[in-house]
């Protein structure tokens, strides 16, 4: 998968992300840098200076860098030797010793893509760095959220458009998909791509029937309306074990409001949208509404094949062409997906048609991530070959796999391939549920 990208492009991926990621801090108070200890978060500052030592380490190095652009940097933003809760103990640098750290990390960057066209090898890590700060920014957007802080003001076009006034409504209905030989998978072809992608390789897929759009909100309304929280019988014993637990009856920012429900918009309470997807659902809760339907998750083949498949003309069968996102092989923009954060958060089901999948699946692509049924595994002949080796390694088999990309994905990260992986009990991230038929 040797790639080069021009020396300007990257230039301005670097300069992007780094502005993005500022712009999700920059507008907090300095008590609001300070977070209550917590699984589901980081200290602002720690996350800030990771996204810096990031490239730090994994690409200045390789451009002629001896030494980190801020001393002692690898005993504060290590994420593998820097255990998660004991980076509440650090002696971190302050908020402005934190940005003038990442604006020379920017800066030496920046100097060397001016100076020399990167070869294959260093736009693979131009790219790995970009794409992880990518990473963190959705993460810092679902911990605003969790804090119950503002939303982020971002100078984006797109934030001035409403949600609500893209419309939409409701898209019901299933789609039958053949099934068939399927290749499951990144494949070579593609500039870029993370190690638990590597690579495509043929899958039998029996043929099914997917939800055209996923689960909305009215419809989740229903399931707990139905007492469905309380239905032992609907849930799987972890998922029983966490329900009573946790105490959970209804999704986390979910209130009941006077004419019905409301649903927390970071630090807002908004009427709740009937045909925008359910969002901040765990894997326990898609599970559950799935029994409670009669339904179920797809497995990650399934979703994959639903969304990249082609099929033949006589409907039976599938075409060897796999596309790299739902509509074909051309990058997103705002009339196929909603991403980058245009919209502050999810449109309607039904919104965005130009989107659609080859079988007519719509916004398989953002809006929201969906839970599949599959555990995190590698893929056959899985090797460690990135310079990254914990992105995936530590984490197969006790996380669940989530396809699609959220309102809050960069577009430049995600594509048909890309697997997202999170603990089965994550509510904070912006995920939801597309059902099955059995």
């Amino acid at each position: 998968m040797p790639t080069t990208i021009p020396a300007s492009q990257l230039a301005c991926m670097v300069t992007d992300a780094h502005e993005r990621t500022i712009g999700l801090v920059q507008d907090l108070a300095e008590t609001q840098l300070v977070v209550p200890q917590t699984e589901t978060v980081n200290p602002f500052l720690w996350e800030l200076g990771h996204t810096a030592f990031f490239y730090d380490v994994f690409l200045l190095p390789v451009l002629g860098s001896t030494k980190f652009l801020l001393e002692g940097a690898e005993s504060f933003y290590d994420s593998f030797k820097i255990d998660h809760c004991d980076r509440w103990g650090l002696p971190l640098p302050s908020r402005e010793a934190t940005l003038d750290y990442k604006n020379r990390v920017l800066d030496s960057v920046l100097k060397r893509l001016a100076s020399d066209q990167p070869g294959a090898e260093e736009t693979y890590l131009y790219l790995l760095s970009v794409l992880h700060e990518d990473m963190h920014e959705e993460a810092f957007t679902y911990m605003r959220q969790t804090l119950e802080y503002p939303a982020p003001k971002l100078s984006i076009t797109e934030n001035g458009s409403s949600a609500h006034g893209l419309g939409g409504g409701p898209w019901p209905g299933d789609v039958e998909i053949p099934g068939g030989a399927f290749q499951l998978g990144a494949t070579p072809d593609l500039p870029f791509v993370f190690d638990n992608e590597k690579w495509a390789h043929p899958v039998d897929i029996s043929p099914f029937r997917i939800a055209k759009a996923p689960v909305t909100n009215a419809q989740f309304a229903e399931f707990v309306g139905d007492r469905g929280y309380l239905q032992r019988e609907l849930w799987s014993p972890q998922g029983w074990i966490w329900r009573t637990k946790t105490g959970a009856q209804r999704p986390i920012y979910w209130h009941r409001g006077q004419n019905g429900w409301l649903r927390r918009h970071f630090d807002q309470l908004v009427p709740l949208e009937a045909h925008a997807p359910v969002l901040h659902v765990n894997w326990y809760e898609a599970d559950a509404y799935c029994h409670w339907t009669g339904r179920r998750l797809p497995t990650e083949a399934e979703w994959e094949m639903a969304a990249s498949a082609e099929p033949a003309p006589d409907g039976t069968r599938i075409t060897g062409h796999k596309r790299r996102y739902p509509w074909g092989d051309e990058p997103p923009t705002p009339e196929h997906a909603n991403l980058d954060s245009r919209m502050l958060g999810c449109v309607d089901v039904g919104a965005l048609a130009v989107g659609d999948s080859a079988f007519g699946c719509r916004q398989m692509v953002g809006n929201i991530w969906e839970w599949t049924a599959s555990p995190f595994f590698p893929f056959p002949g899985f090797t460690v070959d990135s310079p990254y080796r914990e992105y995936s390694a530590p984490w197969f088999g006790y996380r669940k796999v989530l396809r699609g990309g959220a309102w809050a994905t960069r577009s430049r990260l995600i594509r048909n391939s890309f697997r997202n992986f999170f603990l089965p009990d994550r509510r904070d991230v912006f995920a939801g549920l597309r059902t099955c038929a059995l």
